[in-house]
């Protein structure tokens, strides 16, 4: 974690009884999405409240390219150029396929609209799928995250 969300962190957790800050183990600091664009308007939408899920490849985790997601994880969320906006805790993690994400998932991740999710992200994962010589496929399973914001 960069200093700078190491502080932002600090704050928070000070501001915390010791009863509240024990109840947290796992922290990260990271950005949203690939590019500039989207990093900065997903931090923008999580601070809003409009966003308030993700969800990424479980291939992910099965290669070792990540931790799995726990619930109680706090993530310093950041934009692209490495300034906290925000602090989200994990409410829920769950496996499911590409092709069974729900609407209501969808408006959750701040896409407001299922057709328009399955369009971006299918995009998106194909291209994932691609760099880990994965076929991309419906079937494909995805990690869901529930998440809100604890501090900003």
């Amino acid at each position: 974690m960069g200093e700078q969300s190491q502080r932002y962190l600090n704050k928070y957790l000070s501001s915390l009884s010791e009863t509240e800050r024990k109840r947290y183990q796992s922290f990260s600091s990271d950005y949203f999405c690939t590019d500039k664009y989207n990093a900065n308007l997903c931090a923008e939408l999580i601070q809003r409240g409009q966003k308030t899920a993700t969800c990424s490849l479980n291939a992910w985790y099965e290669l070792g390219k990540e931790s799995m997601p726990t619930v109680g994880h706090l993530q310093v969320v950041i934009d692209w150029n490495g300034q906290p906006i925000c602090i989200i805790e994990i409410d829920s993690v769950e496996m499911c396929k590409y092709n069974e994400v729900t609407a209501d998932f969808a408006y959750a991740e701040g896409d407001r609209s299922l057709k328009w999710w399955r369009k971006v992200h299918w995009n998106y994962f194909s291209i994932e799928c691609l760099d880990f010589h994965i076929q991309p496929s419906e079937e494909i399973i995805l990690v869901l995250e529930r998440f809100h914001v604890v501090y900003k």
